[in-house]
């Protein structure tokens, strides 16, 4: 007897999406892999820190033009 069978891991998927609906199950999953990550991370001792998002320099801001009289 196996442990998860295709048909016990059908089932589960199927009592997943019951239970949460196709749409909200990236979103689970994304949770679920940062959990995971960061429980790794505390295990390891080590710290994951995203880089900044890059500064894009703002244009420069136009002077209106002076009306000559």
């Amino acid at each position: 007897m196996e442990l998860f069978a295709p048909a016990h891991l059908l089932l589960i998927f199927l009592i997943v999406v019951l239970l949460f609906g196709g749409r909200k199950i990236p979103e689970v999953m994304k949770g679920l892999g940062e959990g995971i990550r960061n429980f790794k991370e505390g295990m390891s001792g080590a710290t994951h820190t995203p880089a900044p998002p890059a500064q894009t320099p703002a244009p420069p801001a136009e002077k209106p033009a002076e009306e000559k009289k």
